[in-house]
């Protein structure tokens, strides 16, 4: 098996199109040689603790309405590309993620990170929900078979906080700007939410080299 680490932030949306992405190309190449892992980043490492209004963030963030607009049409181009539907305007919340990194690494332990990231994903840009809630993190916990008292009391605790924060922070001294970010075997980057293609490319240039390999 070949490691894919993907360094990403629950509430990027590139990161879910990212996903859906590599998802297709993976469901398409069934002989790919991933093995998997999520790593945490932060896009807003400074935000409140318990968020802040969406609106507020997007408009102070992209230079108001107008800005925000122009800067998601794009997004939303790739979206639908990628077969997903983004609820835009049902997203009153931008959480602080610090908790939502945590239960994608407590999910890890059970391998359960990869329907943990689809499930917050899912209720975040489907839903609308405020994934930096213990209520929404614990009932997400709960829909993928993780023990949800044992991660509520976790996460009224600071158990992995600093793992988390010291994790993020070597993505950045690695040279990680934004996210997603993918590192197959690692050692070669593959930022940003590439198309399936790439992927099916990716995964053809490895099982090649792996056949050429077993017969040297």
């Amino acid at each position: 098996m070949v490691r894919l680490d993907i360094i990403s932030d629950p509430i990027c949306p590139w990161c879910y199109v990212g996903k859906a992405n590599l998802d297709r190309a993976l469901t398409e190449n069934p002989n790919h040689p991933f093995s998997i892992e999520w790593h945490p980043y932060q896009l807003n490492p400074d935000m409140p603790l318990e968020g802040m209004d969406r609106r507020a963030y997007l408009e102070g963030k992209f230079g108001g309405k107008e800005g925000a607009v122009t800067a998601y049409a794009p997004l939303v181009k790739a979206a639908e590309a990628a077969g997903l539907t983004l609820n835009l305007e049902g997203i009153k919340t931008t959480p602080n993620t610090i908790n939502a990194h945590r239960l994608i690494h407590w999910a890890g332990l059970e391998d359960r990170q990869i329907v943990v990231v689809s499930a917050l994903f899912k209720a975040y840009f489907v839903e609308g929900r405020n994934i930096g809630d213990t209520d929404v993190l614990a009932d997400i916990a709960d829909s993928v078979g993780m023990d949800a008292a044992v991660v509520r009391r976790l996460l009224e605790g600071d158990q992995d906080i600093q793992d988390i924060q010291d994790r993020d922070k070597h993505s950045r001294e690695m040279g990680v700007t934004g996210v997603p970010c993918f590192i197959v075997a690692g050692q070669h980057a593959v930022p940003g939410a590439q198309p399936p293609e790439v992927w099916a490319k990716v995964i053809a240039d490895i099982n090649a080299q792996s056949a050429q390999e077993a017969k040297d």
